[in-house]
């Protein structure tokens, strides 16, 4: 065995983390072929669109018929928006100011929780579905490494280094059922968001086809008249929509049915992967997209400008650590201690127009904000004292002159 793979050659039991898709369905028997070991299977449900209680009875009963000895089903979704989702809104998460995280910020709670059943199961080794290529295989292995020393993990899609092709061959050499959604693509979903990969994705100078979509409307099909809605904010965190209290995972659903109705959340860009890859990616994400910019705008609204600068580079330190599968580092736990000291004042609400593809903010309102009405208006009435710029200026721009003083004196000096 490679020192860097595998410690055994056979095992008792091992955990698999189960999506009931085309990768993890080979690796149950791949896993049962190759170390002669019971599978235990395990599910989170990160409220993903399809999580209906069928859908996730289907998952269960296939894994059993695959060979799994038991199957475990957990509803993460509360636990996910609030320590996950609210975080990420609060951090402004847009890795490259792009992606809002959607899957990178599932897979930490992921490891976690299945930590937690190879304890209960008394299982040694878990196993998951992750390529060597991507960040997601950081994300489970630094989490699961970090609460739990002694388990040992397998990536079975490193061992077996089969491509998408040679996976669907193995599947109809075992009987394994493929969902046609799983024969093109890679997908991923939970409340925030929807990935798709492989096929004609990997050619960045194509377009990505229609059919990679599966939430969203497009934009040109889109309502030809605008919608629009309105965000609660309390210290940060959505609380309500048009008025309406709502808990989180019923505000995301919310957003995320009006997001895609009007294409909003489409996502494609060159994305630079933490292990040193640049990978075309592909999301749906309206709803993060939508409640991230409302809760930027607000944020804005309520800190000075010393703060929205600093902070800024705060979020980006914050969604890179996310991004790169570092969630037990501890510099994110400081970095967000920052942050939600400055979300303290982050309370109000955030109008957004939403029209074929795009979502606007068009007003906000705060009992926190820093805006007087009184001192900002050009009429007659303000009551900003505009005699004070004779001697602002003067001082304002007092480095900026002498250095270029400095400068031309250096450039006639170069001449002679």
């Amino acid at each position: 065995m490679n020192k860097l793979g595998p410690k055994q050659s056979s095992y008792d039991k091992i955990l698999l983390m189960y999506s009931g898709g085309l990768d993890t369905s080979c690796m149950l028997k791949w896993l049962q072929e190759t170390y002669n070991a019971q599978i235990y299977t395990f599910t989170a449900d990160l409220g993903q669109e399809f999580a209906d209680p069928s859908r996730f009875r289907e998952i269960e009963e296939k894994a059993y018929n695959l060979g799994a000895v038991k199957h475990y089903t957990v509803d993460l979704k509360e636990i996910f928006v609030k320590e996950y989702i609210f975080p990420t809104i609060k951090a402004n998460g847009l890795y490259q100011g792009i992606y809002p995280l959607s899957t990178a910020v599932g897979r930490p709670l992921i490891g976690i929780e299945a930590v937690k059943i190879a304890k209960k199961e008394g299982i040694e080794v878990v196993a998951h579905g992750c390529t060597g290529k991507g960040n997601d295989q950081i994300r489970l292995n630094t989490t699961i490494k970090a609460y739990a020393p002694e388990i040992e993990v397998l990536q079975p899609m490193i061992e077996w280094n089969m491509g998408r092709d040679e996976e669907i061959k193995y599947a109809q050499q075992r009987n394994i059922p493929i969902a046609n959604q799983n024969k093109k693509y890679s997908t991923d979903e939970n409340l925030f968001g929807r990935s798709a990969e492989c096929d004609i994705l990997e050619h960045p100078e194509i377009e990505p086809p229609e059919d990679s979509k599966e939430w969203s409307t497009r934009p040109e099909d889109a309502p030809d008249k605008p919608e629009y809605i309105t965000i609660n904010f309390e210290k940060g965190n959505p609380v309500g929509l048009n008025g309406e209290n709502m808990d989180g995972v019923s505000l995301i659903r919310q957003v995320h049915k009006i997001g895609c109705k009007h294409g909003i959340g489409r996502i494609e860009h060159m994305e630079d992967r933490a292990i040193g890859l640049k990978s075309r990616e592909t999301y749906e994400v309206p709803a993060a997209l939508i409640i991230i910019k409302a809760h930027k705008d607000l944020e804005k609204y309520v800190c000075t400008k010393h703060e929205n600068s600093f902070k800024s580079i705060v979020d980006q330190r914050w969604t890179e650590l996310a991004y790169d599968g570092m969630w037990v580092d501890p510099l994110r736990d400081a970095l967000e201690a920052f942050i939600n000291e400055i979300n303290k004042k982050v309370t109000g609400s955030v109008k957004v127009k939403l029209f074929k593809g795009n979502a606007q903010v068009v007003a906000r309102e705060s009992s926190y904000g820093i805006y007087d009405l009184n001192l900002a208006t050009y009429e007659t009435k303000s009551s900003f004292d505009q005699r004070l710029s004779y001697g602002f200026i003067p001082l304002f721009g007092l480095q900026s002159r002498m250095g270029f003083i400095t400068k031309k004196k250096l450039e006639e000096n170069e001449k002679e």
